[in-house]
């Protein structure tokens, strides 16, 4: 038997130690949803209980009447043990609502999923935990931020929770990885379709150092709907979100309302005021979500058992004292061109080469050559187009 086979026969062992088909039957009784099957689960103690009783025990949960009929009938199980075959052959783990791995603060929600389907580590799931989510169509400004933000966090050993979405969600990923940490998906379709295609080879890459996340069915359609759906397991999986950018109907906010309704953190990254793409953030802080513009505010903000899990000793204290700052343009010695350069280039707004060469006393040849040392030194970026940008 060769190990793939064992794998697979060692999840499908698991999948029905746990009962796992009749939580994925009930999540396709077509009327029931999940605060349905919340009410089944409060009147029976377990969905096979539920799947056992009689119509009348049923209707008495004030189920409408086709719902009632639907499980009386066994509805879904059949769809159910073929999911859980095909899922196996994936090599995907489903952690059902009544399973003792299923993650804690997810748990906690109004509506937690009855079933997540996981590919990669599912352990991550369990552990401390932030969002960062935003606009897919970002400024510069935006995808600096919210990459050294993921990567300063997950230095830190929190998992960042994200989309995969373009845009801020794929910085945030990406932001994690580069800090060597750990990041999770959810997706808002199966997860054996990833969305969008693009984002493919980050997805193997986030299965390396995390996991993939859905509640929909193996196969579903990446649909409008679904998104706004799967934000509340961004959200519920943190203990806040970060808003980096979003515009004023950005489905970002949704994320925020929810981890407002669940009691977690809101966290905003205050943007420039003359960009669509700030709206969301500010408008957020406005409202009392916390400002964001380091790593230690959203840590402080955190009870003080999990900032000592997080933190050296000196930094776990209601707030670090020393807070530790890039270096100087002097400590990184540079050259009186190389700052001439440097201090015309701005973070937010890219500039090309030719408006730089304009603003320095200095000739087209040794600009380029100051904006390639700063580039080699990690100072600034260089975008399409010869345009340039500072790094955070």
């Amino acid at each position: 038997m060769t190990p793939a086979s064992r794998r697979t026969e060692a999840v499908s062992a698991k999948l029905n130690d746990e009962n796992t088909s009749y939580w994925l039957a009930l999540g396709r009784v077509e009327g029931l949803g999940v605060r349905g099957a919340r009410k089944l689960m409060e009147r029976f103690s377990s969905p096979v209980a539920a799947y056992h009783a009689s119509l009348t025990e049923l209707e008495s949960c004030g189920l409408p009447a086709q719902v009632a009929q639907a499980i009386f009938a066994q509805a879904g199980l059949e769809e159910a043990e073929k999911e859980i075959e095909a899922a196996a052959k994936l090599g995907c783990e489903l952690m059902t609502a009544g399973s003792a791995d299923y993650p804690p603060l997810l748990r906690e929600i109004p509506d937690p999923p009855l079933a997540l389907y996981v590919r990669g580590d599912s352990k991550v799931l369990s552990r401390h935990t932030v969002a960062m989510v935003g606009t897919r169509r970002p400024t510069a400004y935006g995808l600096q931020v919210a990459r050294r933000l993921a990567r300063d966090l997950a230095e830190r050993q929190l998992v960042i929770a994200s989309g995969l979405a373009r845009g801020i969600d794929s910085a945030a990923h990406h932001g994690a990885l580069e800090g060597a940490g750990k990041t999770v998906a959810v997706l808002g379709s199966g997860i054996d379709v990833i969305y969008p295609k693009e984002n493919k080879r980050l997805a193997e890459k986030i299965l390396a150092s995390g996991a993939l996340v859905s509640e929909f069915p193996l196969g579903t359609a990446p649909t409008p709907e679904n998104f706004p759906i799967r934000n509340r397991i961004i959200s519920g999986l943190s203990l806040g979100v970060i808003i980096v950018e979003a515009a004023e109907y950005s489905g970002s906010l949704i994320t925020a309302r929810l981890a407002s309704e669940q009691n977690r953190e809101v966290f905003g990254v205050p943007g420039n005021i003359t960009t669509a793409q700030s709206f969301g953030p500010n408008h957020l802080i406005k409202q009392g979500a916390k400002l964001v513009d380091h790593w230690i505010d959203v840590v402080e903000e955190f009870p003080a058992e999990i900032r000592m899990q997080l933190l050296p000793p000196a930094e776990a204290s209601e707030r670090a004292t020393n807070r530790p700052d890039a270096p100087s343009l002097f400590d990184q010695s540079l050259t009186l061109e190389q700052k001439a350069v440097y201090e015309v280039l701005r973070p937010d707004v890219p500039l090309f080469v030719d408006s730089i060469a304009g603003s320095v006393s200095l000739s087209s040849p040794r600009v380029l050559a100051a904006l390639l040392e700063l580039e080699m030194s990690g100072l600034i970026r260089q975008l399409p187009g010869k345009n340039f940008i500072r790094k955070l």
